[in-house]
């Protein structure tokens, strides 16, 4: 049994290093005091970086990406003394990154006790992405060995195609964390609805986390709507609507994080025992559609 922490993240301005250093700290500070082995934020969490920058660049949506480069490398050391101090396993969300290439990737990374175990840029890019930010897709999967599992990422819009996930399931996760930013109730539905169809056939748990609130200072997160939640395939000893736990609220005034115990060996069991065999029988699918 593990214990899982998935934050409905709100958009907060922190105009000092010292400010968002402090914030971050005590928000994972508080899941951990509360025996969360896993912390999870939301996609684009550490563009709130950007309430750093002077409010003419962090107003302007590619300024304020270009802004926060400098910061990026303080901001990993952050976030691996925070893994390391506290013995957990942090994803802090994603954000933008400047590769060698000059294009700018949207990346997760993931740290443990030990440090930065390494990163996961998403592969699917939504029309605002593609359209106003010009961020380029990423290249690849990959599973990260950690003593909690096997751990995947996707984030947000690529929950919402099954080969990415089908990929990690084959690659040995158990768990996917999904990190997401949506603007509308719309947007968190599809990304929820995406995550719950992947735990579905691949007999595999998905972990969302969302951000939420309202932060006009940033063209960027200025808008934001979700629910967390935990999600896993209903079947024999699963919940029946394969939902663990979902947060109460859509659009809390604040942090406030979702925690969830975990038993993977169940997940496990239901791949062979089940009602079902989604996972196994997922290739015959390709064969039933083959002209006769």
């Amino acid at each position: 049994m593990i214990r899982i922490a998935a934050c409905q993240y709100a958009i907060e301005l922190h105009e000092s290093w010292e400010a968002y250093a402090r914030h971050l700290e005590a928000l994972c500070a508080e899941a951990a005091e509360r025996g969360a082995q896993l912390l999870v934020l939301p996609e684009y969490a550490g563009l709130v970086l950007s309430g750093q920058l002077a409010p003419a660049l962090r107003g302007d949506l590619l300024a304020s990406i270009e802004g926060i480069q400098p910061l990026l490398q303080d901001w990993r050391a952050l976030c691996i003394g925070i893994a390391a101090k506290l013995g957990v396993y942090l994803q802090p969300g994603s954000l933008p990154v400047r590769d060698a290439d000059g294009r700018y990737r949207n990346r997760a990374w993931l740290f443990g006790p030990g440090g930065e175990l390494g990163f996961q840029d998403k592969l699917m890019m939504t029309r605002f992405e593609r359209e106003h930010w010009h961020i380029s897709a990423g290249q690849g999967l990959r599973v990260f060995d950690t003593s909690l599992g096997r751990l995947g990422i996707l984030i947000c819009y690529d929950n919402e195609f099954p080969l990415l996930a089908r990929t990690l399931a084959e690659g040995g996760a158990d768990l996917i964390l999904a990190p997401s930013c949506t603007d509308t109730e719309a947007g968190y539905h599809r990304v929820r609805i995406g995550a719950q169809a992947r735990a579905l056939e691949n007999q595999v748990a998905v972990l969302q986390s969302p951000t939420v609130g309202l932060a006009p200072w940033s063209p960027a997160l200025d808008e934001n709507i979700g629910r967390a939640g935990l999600y896993v395939p209903p079947d024999y000893g699963m919940p029946r609507d394969g939902v663990i736990a979902e947060s109460a609220a859509l659009c809390p005034d604040s942090s406030q994080w979702l925690i969830c115990d975990l038993d993977l060996d169940e997940v496990r069991r239901v791949r062979n025992e089940g009602q079902v065999f989604t996972r196994r029988d997922w290739p015959e699918q390709f064969e039933r559609i083959r002209p006769a």
